[in-house]
């Protein structure tokens, strides 16, 4: 991290048992994200499944407590720090709400006026590509899965979150959806610039979406290699065909299966 850079998440030796440390799920964990105003940073976690990578990003949102070990946002406990957006692999919508009374549900919350707020969902609706659908129940089979992930993208951004924690969203889709939503996300994330924490097992989406790739092993899950994907900040599907797009899928693929053989 650049020493002008101060961190705006921080995990620190962060630990995590069951069953009173005879096993430990996460061990000896150390992350530390900086705070880019006016750019952000997109943080992709890699691993095995079962290394521990959602519940890095339950304990950034506040949704669990590690055994051991701090979790920081700008310095303070999560208990002090401001809500964070969260988008997860499985349909996160109220189904009993419309699109528009989902999507600004956040905004409610914060007490925004009723006018701005449904005028503050209209415009991240019609960014997201669901204009002309806002007034029906953001529920299957009524809305594609991929509608209702552009529903859950909307509910999280509208708030301009600094934060966007991210758990496989686009796990479940199809893969001409997939690929039309990653270029939305890498669209938003290029007007909104959060700090983002993308997992997946996608590895060239992983290469496709971030700046920075850290890879996690299992038994315990630990955080033992990084890369800095050096593309271009504005993400296309044609950087997809660009040879060094390529090379670094290739690197990261062969960084996978070598934390994959560590114990």
């Amino acid at each position: 991290m650049s020493e002008n850079l101060s961190p705006i998440i921080e995990l620190r030796n962060v630990g995590q048992t069951y069953d009173g440390g005879e096993n430990w799920v996460l061990k000896n964990v150390d992350l530390v994200i900086p705070d880019k105003p006016a750019q952000g940073e997109f943080v992709v976690l890699l691993g095995m499944s079962g290394c521990g990578k959602s519940t890095l990003l339950r304990y950034v949102a506040g949704l669990q407590k590690p055994t051991e070990g701090q979790v920081l946002i700008h310095g303070k406990t999560i208990d002090q720090a401001p809500r964070v957006g969260m988008v997860f692999q499985q349909y996160s919508s109220l189904p009993w709400l419309s699109v528009l009374d989902n999507v600004a549900l956040s905004l409610s919350y914060k007490g925004v006026a009723e006018k701005e707020r449904q005028e503050r969902a209209m415009d991240i609706i019609k960014k997201v590509g669901l204009e002309g659908h806002e007034q029906k129940f953001a529920q299957y089979p009524t809305l594609s899965g991929g509608q209702l992930q552009r529903v859950a993208i909307a509910r999280s951004m509208v708030a301009n979150p600094e934060i966007l924690l991210m758990d496989e969203p686009f796990g479940a889709l199809d893969i001409n959806t997939r690929l039309q939503m990653q270029e939305l996300l890498a669209t938003l994330w290029l007007e909104f610039h959060p700090t983002v924490i993308f997992v997946t097992h996608d590895i060239s989406e992983a290469v496709y979406l971030g700046d920075d790739v850290y890879f996690m092993k299992s038994n315990p899950g630990e955080i033992v290699q990084h890369i800095a994907v050096d593309l271009p900040f504005q993400r296309t599907r044609e950087l997809k065909r660009n040879p060094h797009f390529i090379e670094l899928v290739h690197q990261v693929e062969d960084k996978m299966v070598a934390v994959g053989k560590l114990k």
